[in-house]
C-alpha cells in the first residue's frame, strides 16, 4: 500500500513539473500579444525596470499585470474558471456579474476622493478657457445603476446616483450639466443597455439625444423621422468576454438611419481615410459588432453633412458616444470628435481655429472616472 502512495506521489510531482515547464516554455516561445479580440482592450505589455518604479512598487504591479494579461492560453483558462464558478453559484467574474434576465453588468467601484478633485478641477480648468462657447457635459449611467434591482443580492457595488450627483453639483455653472439619469430610469424597462456589452443601445441613445439637443434649444427628430434597422442578433459584447460565462443569448444591434437622404463625409485622422457613411457595416463580420458605429474610437473624425446649416460641434468623448453621434449629425454641418485617449494634437488650436460655438462632454460613468487622459485637459493653455 505504501509503494503504491510512492508511485501516486511521484506521477503526481511529475505531472506538475511538466505543467509547469509547459507554462513556462508557452511563455518563453508565445509572442506578447498587443490586443484581445476576445476582451476588447489592450493587453499590458512588459513593464521596463528602474529602481524608482521597484521602490514605489509601481513595477511590480504592472509586472504581475503583465503576467496576468500575457498568461498563456488565458482566454481558456477564464471560460474554465467562470462555468466552475458558475456550477458553484457564485455570480461574479473578473469584476462582471452575472444578473437577472440574462445581464451582465460590471462593477462600479467609487473614485477616490482626491481622483474626483482632480477630475472636476480639470474640466472646469478646461471649460474657463473658452468663455464664449456653449459647453455641455452628459455624463452617462452605466446599466449597474439604471437596472440596479437585477444585480445579484448583497452584490458590493458602489452607488453610482452618488458620485453623478457629486460631479453634477461641483462642476463650474458655465458647463451645462445634461442629467439623463431620470430619462433612463423612467424607460429601465426597455431595451436600453446590452446585456453582454457595457455600452447602451441606440434606444438609450435616442432617449438621452432627445434631452441633450432640447437642453441645447434645438427641436429633436422623433422616432418616426428614423427607419429603425436590426442589423444583427448575434453581438457578444465585452462583458460576455470578460466574464467568460457562456449559454447567455447573444444581443441585438439597430440603427436609426434617416428617412430623407442624408450625405455624409466622415474623415479619421489617424488613418487619413474617408467614408460616406457613419456606419462600417463590414465590423458585423468581427469580434467587437459595437465598432459598427464610426468604426471604433479614433484620435479625430471629422464629419460633414449635408445639413442646412453652418453650426460645428466639438465632442470629447468615449466609445458611449459612437452610437449618439449619428442622431447629432443630423443637426450639425460639421462634427469633430476627439478621443482623449488617442488624440495628442493641439486641442486649443482645433477648438480656436475651426470657430467651434458648441462642446459637448459624453462619457459613461463608470470609465470617466478611470480615465486618465481627462486629466490632461487641465493642463492645456492658451
Amino acid at each position: 500500500m505504501k509503494r503504491y502512495k510512492n508511485i501516486f506521489t511521484v506521477m503526481m510531482s511529475l505531472l506538475l513539473i511538466i505543467f509547469i515547464g509547459t507554462i513556462m516554455l508557452l511563455n518563453i516561445i508565445t509572442p506578447n500579444k498587443k490586443f484581445s479580440k476576445w476582451e476588447n482592450r489592450i493587453l499590458e505589455q512588459k513593464p521596463k525596470f528602474s529602481f524608482k518604479k521597484l521602490t514605489t512598487g509601481k513595477f511590480t504591479s504592472n509586472y504581475e499585470k503583465y503576467i496576468s494579461d500575457q498568461f498563456p492560453l488565458r482566454d481558456f483558462w477564464i471560460g474554465v474558471k467562470s462555468t466552475t464558478e458558475k456550477f458553484l453559484g457564485k455570480k461574479e467574474n473578473n469584476g462582471v456579474y452575472l444578473c437577472r434576465d440574462g445581464f451582465l453588468m460590471e462593477n462600479f467601484k467609487k473614485p477616490s476622493e482626491d481622483n474626483l478633485k482632480k477630475v472636476i478641477n480639470s474640466i472646469n480648468s478646461f471649460g474657463k478657457l473658452f468663455p464664449k462657447v456653449n459647453k455641455y457635459f452628459m455624463l452617462i449611467p452605466n446599466s449597474t445603476k439604471i437596472l440596479e434591482e437585477k444585480l445579484p443580492a448583497n452584490a458590493p457595488v458602489d452607488d453610482e446616483l452618488i458620485y453623478y450627483n457629486k460631479f453634477k453639483d461641483s462642476l463650474d455653472k458655465n458647463i451645462n450639466f445634461i442629467d439623463i439619469y431620470d430619462t433612463l430610469q423612467a424607460r429601465k424597462n426597455e431595451y436600453i443597455y446590452f446585456k453582454t456589452d457595457h455600452h447602451w443601445t441606440s434606444k438609450g441613445a435616442f432617449y438621452s439625444y432627445k434631452e441633450l439637443i432640447s437642453s441645447m434649444g434645438i427641436t429633436p427628430h422623433e422616432s418616426s423621422y428614423f427607419n429603425i434597422n436590426r442589423v444583427t442578433d448575434e453581438f457578444y459584447g465585452s462583458l460576455y468576454s470578460k466574464s467568460g460565462y457562456k449559454n447567455i443569448l447573444p444581443d441585438s444591434i439597430e440603427l436609426y438611419i434617416p428617412k430623407t437622404k442624408s450625405n455624409y463625409k466622415v474623415w479619421y485622422k489617424d488613418t487619413e481615410k474617408t467614408s460616406n457613411s457613419l456606419y462600417n457595416m463590414e465590423n458585423l463580420n468581427k469580434k467587437d459588432k459595437y465598432t459598427i458605429f464610426l468604426n471604433g474610437n479614433h484620435s479625430l473624425i471629422k464629419i460633414n453633412t449635408n445639413t442646412k446649416n453652418h453650426k460645428k460641434l466639438l465632442i470629447l468623448k468615449d466609445s458611449y458616444a459612437n452610437s449618439l453621434i449619428p442622431f447629432l449629425a443630423g443637426h450639425y454641418k460639421e462634427i469633430y470628435v476627439v478621443d482623449l485617449r488617442y488624440y495628442t494634437d493641439n486641442l486649443y488650436n482645433l477648438i480656436n481655429d475651426n470657430h467651434i460655438k458648441d462642446m459637448i462632454f459624453v462619457y459613461n460613468e463608470i470609465s470617466f472616472f478611470k480615465d486618465k487622459s481627462v486629466l490632461t485637459l487641465g493642463t492645456i493653455t492658451k
